[in-house]
């Protein structure tokens, strides 16, 4: 069984990496990154059997767009987490909404949702991370 997939769509970061994408990869989920909401689409349509969206919500990133393209879509659904800066603000299609700053709950989340990827690596006879 391969480890879930995660598209991964926020604003490009100042730094070569974003430190969401280091923190999801570390804890053995596959990531795919979009920078904007045409990104994301066309890596959706490229690669349709993801296994969870992250959207960060952001003026590069249609979170509402891409949610509803994704949700349509995808049979059978797939979780849309969004991500927000601010408590208020909240992404229309999304099924949870987590804080843009706390990447240790959208770890446990995907984990709650897909299961815990070491556990796969565990199954395939791969050893556990240290």
């Amino acid at each position: 069984m391969p480890r879930p997939a995660l598209l991964v769509a926020e604003r490009e970061p100042l730094q070569a990496l974003s430190t969401r994408k280091l923190v999801l990869e570390t804890a053995k989920f596959n990531v795919l990154t979009a920078h904007s909401t045409q990104e994301a689409l066309d890596l959706y349509r490229l690669f349709p059997h993801i296994s969870m969206a992250v959207l960060a919500m952001d003026e590069a990133i249609d979170c509402a767009q891409i949610a509803g393209i994704i949700g349509k879509a995808s049979n059978p659904r797939i979780p849309i987490i969004g991500l927000s800066p601010r408590e208020s603000e909240l992404c229309s299609f999304a099924d949870h909404t987590l804080s843009s700053f706390d990447p240790e709950s959208l770890v446990q989340l995907a984990r709650a949702l897909l299961g815990d990827p070491r556990q796969i690596d565990a199954k395939n006879g791969f050893p556990p991370a240290s």
